[in-house]
């Protein structure tokens, strides 16, 4: 390892310019501390790396195998500092954002199409995933932001929560329902934990987290089991597998809305309020947002509330699944 990196800085400028005046001059040095630089680089490689023919150099084979290693660098160096220096003023760079599958699918690329519009220095990485898959990626700094439920947080597998700072964008009411066929048939317009235990679940997921997050809310039990006989990520799937008879599964009212008026849908409702799952955008507590963070933050939300009338999702037609927006 060279001990001093800075040494390397000054070959490039003189093997560019090809010359110690226009080196010293773009470094704001004397032409003496540039020699005497190329002299101690020159002993630290242990070859020399110019001929000096009077005031011409001329570079030997050491040299121009060094400059092929440093060019690249300092090229991509000066592209980096050129770049810092634009975004101070103008979103540009690399954006990474984490969302749920279904709201990722649904929103993510027209938001990300109509931002580039405006902004075309702009670029992105999509992550698509759970909370547990989001934060943890947030945590490491490989998310610049992630859009979670509150709802699905609440797991306990996703740890401390304080790192991070939560920034509500809108909410959606999150109900348990089955077919009327299905509710006339076997639940019976029981629905107590005895009995709603014993029904059948259509599921996202095999650990069943949003059937475990409702039975936990509405009758305060943690440790239920119940029959899972559907496992589809998809919240068409599971509102159409509702409509089928195929059980019960827990889904956003604004998703059913047309359902539930005609009677296909039943809302299976206890003497406790609904679940309100409060969707937010996610950036680490301490972080200090680049300017193109905080114009597509703001865009982002805008675009989110515009979409849905306001602070709310009901009533709204949006692509999004229960407890995952």
């Amino acid at each position: 390892m060279l001990q001093n990196l800075d040494r390397l800085k000054v070959f490039y400028h003189v093997f560019s310019s090809g010359s110690v005046v226009a080196a010293a001059n773009a470094l704001h040095v004397s032409q003496s501390a540039v020699s005497q630089t190329i002299h101690k680089l020159e002993k630290e490689v242990n070859s020399p790396l110019f001929t000096r023919l009077h005031k011409q150099l001329v570079p030997t084979r050491a040299g121009k195998r060094l400059y092929e290693i440093v060019q690249p660098f300092m090229g991509a160096l000066d592209g980096y500092q050129k770049d810092l220096e634009v975004a101070k003023n103008h979103p540009i760079g690399e954006l990474r954002v984490g969302a749920p599958p279904e709201f990722g699918k649904a929103y993510l690329p027209s938001i990300v199409a109509d931002f580039r519009e405006k902004y075309p220095d702009v670029t992105f990485t999509l992550e698509l995933g759970t909370p547990e898959t989001l934060l943890p990626l947030l945590r490491e700094g490989l998310l610049d932001f992630a859009l979670v439920d509150v709802f699905l947080t609440q797991s306990t597998h996703i740890g401390h929560l304080d790192m991070y700072h939560f920034n509500p964008v809108g909410e959606e009411e999150v109900i348990l329902a089955c077919s009327r066929q299905y509710h006339e048939k076997y639940v019976k317009g029981d629905h107590s934990f005895s009995s709603l235990s014993k029904q059948n679940f259509i599921s996202y997921r095999k650990d069943l987290q949003a059937i475990r997050l409702w039975f936990k809310h509405h009758f305060s039990k943690s440790n239920i089991h119940v029959r899972d006989v559907l496992t589809v990520d998809s919240h068409e799937a599971v509102i159409s597998a509702i409509a089928h008879n195929v059980g019960i599964g827990v889904v956003a009212s604004h998703l059913i809305t047309e359902k539930l008026s005609n009677g296909i849908i039943v809302h299976i409702k206890t003497p406790k309020p609904e679940i309100m799952n409060a969707i937010s955008l996610v950036q680490l507590q301490d972080k200090i947002p680049t300017l193109t963070e905080k114009v597509f933050e703001r865009y982002l939300i805008d675009k989110i509330r515009e979409a849905n009338g306001g602070d709310s999702l009901h009533n709204s037609g949006t692509n999004a699944k229960a407890g995952e927006f």
